[in-house]
């Protein structure tokens, strides 16, 4: 994340994404697939290791190997065609985008951390600081109930900031400025959909 400066002189925070070269790899239409959706392909240059089914699909439609697919869904499919590279041309300044993204981790956390409990009092000998309290009825029903917010994983899970605004593109560098913070750790993969 950084910041950048409007017109009016006001510092706006942004986060910079760089969108890798995505290759669409197959086209789903409505008579074959009963739905019309781009299957996308992105590798960072990382080692691979894929299965054979994954590379014959690749290599049917004569693709380099992939480490990453994604299917999205299409209105329609004239736009697109197999063996395509979508980079960062295909946005507008001023445009809305839905970013989707695995949040940071931060392991097993308490309740304080993670559901942002209060502590108990400090002083008079009390010695409940930081404990849970009570956490459910007695005899009847004699259980607790599911849902009961406890200690546990924090983070780690599939997050989607809706309605960030494109301040920038950087066609060269194949950038993105988005006004805001996107889920995730740098250099997580993320998924870019544009807003309705």
């Amino acid at each position: 994340m950084t910041q950048v400066f409007d017109k009016n002189g006001l510092a706006l925070p942004v986060t910079v994404i760089r969108v890798g070269s995505c290759v669409i790899t197959q086209l789903k239409t409505e008579e074959i697939n009963g739905y019309n959706a781009v299957q996308i392909g992105y590798s960072k240059g990382q080692k691979l290791n894929l299965k054979k089914a994954e590379l014959g699909h690749l290599k049917k439609n004569g693709l380099p190997p992939l480490s990453h697919l994604c299917e999205y869904r299409v209105t329609e499919q004239e736009d697109y065609s197999l063996g395509q590279v979508l980079n960062v041309d295909h946005f507008q300044i001023g445009q809305f985008v839905n970013i989707t993204g695995k949040s940071i981790g931060k392991g097993f956390s308490g309740n304080h951390k993670r559901h942002k409990f209060k502590r108990g009092p400090m002083t008079h000998g009390s010695k409940n600081h930081k404990a849970p309290g009570s956490i459910g009825p007695g005899t009847t029903p004699g259980r607790v109930f599911p849902g009961k917010l406890m200690a546990g994983q924090l983070g780690a899970k599939t997050i989607t900031v809706s309605k960030l605004k494109i301040l920038g593109i950087d066609l060269k560098n194949n950038l993105l400025i988005l006004k805001g913070s996107v889920p995730g750790k740098p250099g997580n993969l993320i998924k870019i959909i544009p807003s309705n």
